[in-house]
């Protein structure tokens, strides 16, 4: 892995190796269970060779190519993967809209994309994803885009939360879907409920903690006080 678009750090049960994306920066995910060795792709972005690099060389193959949602930069890699790896797709029913019009969503930004492949299955809010030996609870937080989910690990206190919140900054709200009151209500109930050492991968940017967004992000920390439930 290209130290300067990867890294990779062990988080209690779960192995996280981190791809950036060309062009929108996106960050994609490969998660491996460390006690059965199962591993699933999560938002796999355009560096979809480097990701296939990454299980040839672990002798892998995912079990998922899991999706927060279906804004572009996530879905760019996931025809390429599907192709390679027949891996099922999960996305949240309420995005489908989004990722059936991926063309026109690339279209916006004078792109094209491969048709997609159908997602397999669907995320429901409270959803149990099993990875092997390790779970996944799916929370469902719309704002951002209308199926919007985050992945979260209370064994290895880690959340996948996509575009919901960054450091020290949230997710846009002005995109076809989005609702910025609906998203800090997510954010609120989904998010700062999550211990404050629960480390959170975004899919942008570095990786944040739930305590220090909490009082330290400019969206969050002055309406919420710095309080869990404030």
């Amino acid at each position: 892995m290209d130290d300067s678009h990867g890294w990779s750090m062990a988080q209690a049960s779960l192995e996280i190796t981190t791809v950036t994306s060309d062009g929108f920066g996106e960050n994609g995910y490969v998660v491996r269970c460390a006690a059965s060795g199962v591993v699933a792709v999560i938002d796999p972005g355009n560096r979809v060779e480097e990701i296939l690099d990454w299980l040839e060389r672990e002798g892998a193959t995912p079990v998922g190519i899991l999706l927060t949602h279906a804004h572009l930069d996530h879905l760019e890699g996931v025809a390429a993967l599907k192709d390679a790896t027949d891996a099922p797709i999960w996305l949240h029913a309420g995005d489908r809209p989004l990722y059936d019009g991926v063309g026109q969503q690339a279209a916006m930004f004078g792109m094209r994309i491969e048709t997609l492949p159908p997602p397999d299955h669907a995320w429901a809010h409270g959803d149990a994803y099993r990875l092997g030996d390790c779970d996944l609870e799916v929370r469902h937080v719309p704002g951002h885009s209308p199926g919007h989910v985050i992945l979260y690990s209370a064994e290895a206190g880690v959340a996948f939360v996509g575009d919901v919140v960054f450091a020290d900054s949230i997710g846009r709200t002005d995109l076809p879907g989005g609702d910025y009151e609906t998203l800090m209500s997510g954010i609120r109930a989904q998010v700062l409920s999550l211990p404050d050492e629960t480390t959170l991968y975004p899919g942008h940017g570095p990786a944040t903690s739930v305590g220090r967004e909490r009082v330290g992000n400019p969206f969050l920390a002055p309406q919420f006080g710095g309080s869990r439930f404030a």
